[in-house]
């Protein structure tokens, strides 16, 4: 951690002073190269906090507005500078920290089952990781869009509380495919969500029905390697997407659109968001450390 001086903001831009950062795979991912970013950088692509200087060309919104974004590095400070079209007013029922927690991961939980590959009633869905910081929200949205919800966690613990979450069938990580196939009727499942990437492609491919989708959305375990396209039709003329939120929020309208649905079921109480813990922001490297393990369940915040 440095000091630097304090950024102004430029044009359509405006300056947030941070209540909360939030820790998610992808600044994994650009910290150690996997994700490419130029140098030097600070990490951090979500937070929440106040506005306190706006830009030129800003009409949107104003200084004292409470607001939440993802999407934009720099996060990991006092104060960040952030496109204004990225910012989105936090409702008066949620607290900053609250937003800081849910945005990034709720978002990407509501366009895997609205837009990635749409759940309805009746859809069945493998959902890997299920009680990390998007897997028990993913769990909840599948749940609310009427799906049948497969879910996968490593320990006794966790299965309890991704029950808890609504999760039909919880699954270890072993023999996922035949487990799959069992709780199915032999049919697989419609849609397979999965963030682990290397350890678990091959089994979320087994597990699909006929055409089914597959959505390979992280990769904690490590990118996935070896993949052919006739894996695919082998398996019975499967999908494959590689999305990501960015390009979910990217039209005129998406992003104000999700993150207004996504507010309105936390702040109806039909959103059970969990922070599992706070760092100092100081203490960035051991929040990475904690959440490479794989030891967490919900969320991780620095907070500045």
């Amino acid at each position: 951690m440095t000091d630097l001086p304090l950024p102004e903001p430029g044009a359509q831009e405006v300056r947030v002073k941070l209540d909360a950062a939030g820790v998610n795979f992808i600044d994994i991912y650009q910290r150690t190269g996997l994700y490419p970013t130029a140098l030097p950088f600070t990490p951090g692509m979500e937070g929440a906090g106040v506005i306190d200087a706006v830009g030129t060309d800003v009409a949107t919104v104003t200084p004292g507005t409470r607001v939440a974004y993802a999407m934009t590095v720099g996060a990991y400070a006092e104060y960040a500078v952030v496109p204004a079209w990225a910012v989105v007013e936090v409702p008066e029922a949620l607290s900053t920290r609250l937003a800081a927690a849910v945005f990034l991961q709720g978002l990407t939980a509501h366009y895997l089952v609205t837009g990635a590959a749409p759940l309805e009633a009746g859809s069945t869905a493998l959902v890997h990781a299920a009680a990390g910081g998007v897997g028990r929200l993913l769990v909840q949205a599948a749940k609310r869009r009427g799906a049948t919800v497969l879910a996968t966690c490593s320990t006794p613990e966790k299965a309890a509380m991704v029950r808890a979450l609504g999760a039909d069938h919880v699954l270890g990580y072993a023999d996922v495919p035949d487990a799959v196939r069992r709780l199915t009727g032999g049919a697989g499942v419609d849609v397979a969500y999965d963030s682990v990437g290397q350890a678990t492609f091959a089994g979320s491919l087994a597990a699909l029905r006929r055409r089914g989708v597959l959505v390979s959305y992280g990769q904690s375990s490590g990118p996935v390697t070896g993949f052919e396209p006739a894996m695919l039709s082998q398996g019975g003329s499967l999908y494959l997407t590689r999305p990501t939120l960015a390009d979910y929020i990217a039209e005129p309208g998406e992003l104000a659109a999700r993150s207004a649905e996504l507010f309105s079921w936390v702040a109806a109480g039909e959103l059970d968001v969990l922070i599992h813990g706070e760092y100092p922001l100081a203490e960035a490297a051991a929040a990475h450390t904690a959440l490479a393990g794989r030891g967490t369940t919900g969320k991780l915040l620095l907070i500045p």
